[in-house]
């Protein structure tokens, strides 16, 4: 039992270590890891590998080592969409529907996450701005990784 708590205790003081910006924009995920390289100075790029939890919801993921700063970004889609075969009614008919999956479901609301490990705050608040200066992003801000419910998910 002791040794559970340990862990617990340094699991959590892990979590705490990043920083995390909410993007609310309509951008696909290549064009969003694009345009923040473009404005950022970032280079991510996608991972070979998906976040992929249960029910074929798979998130894109987008990475990048700044090893001069000594930082680690990963841009991470909220959102997944699936299809689901439904059993057709006519002949012609395939009837395919649609479900978003949310990778935090208690921030539907947002697009993307920008998770910033060992953040230098200078220049995690100069990137801040510049995300919001891109063109299609509707809003960006700080979210406190303390209160977020599935902050889990974000560690992978």
């Amino acid at each position: 039992m002791g040794m559970l708590t340990t862990h617990k205790i340094s699991a959590d003081l892990y979590d705490d270590s990043f920083h995390l910006i909410a993007i609310h924009s309509d951008l696909e995920d290549y064009a969003m890891a694009y345009a923040i390289n473009s404005h950022c100075g970032l280079y991510l790029k996608r991972m070979k590998k998906d976040l992929c939890f249960d029910e074929n919801m798979a998130f894109s993921v987008f990475d990048w080592e700044d090893e001069i700063n000594d930082m680690y970004w990963t841009l991470i889609a909220n959102k997944c969409e699936t299809e689901e075969q439904m059993a057709s009614i006519g002949l012609f008919e395939s009837n395919v529907s649609k479900r978003i999956g949310h990778l935090v479901k208690e921030k539907k609301e947002v697009d993307y996450f920008l998770k910033v490990d060992a953040a230098d705050e200078t220049i995690y608040a100069e990137k801040l701005r510049a995300i919001k200066q891109i063109g299609k992003v509707i809003t960006a801000y700080p979210l406190d990784t303390q209160k977020l419910k599935s902050k889990r998910n974000l560690i992978f």
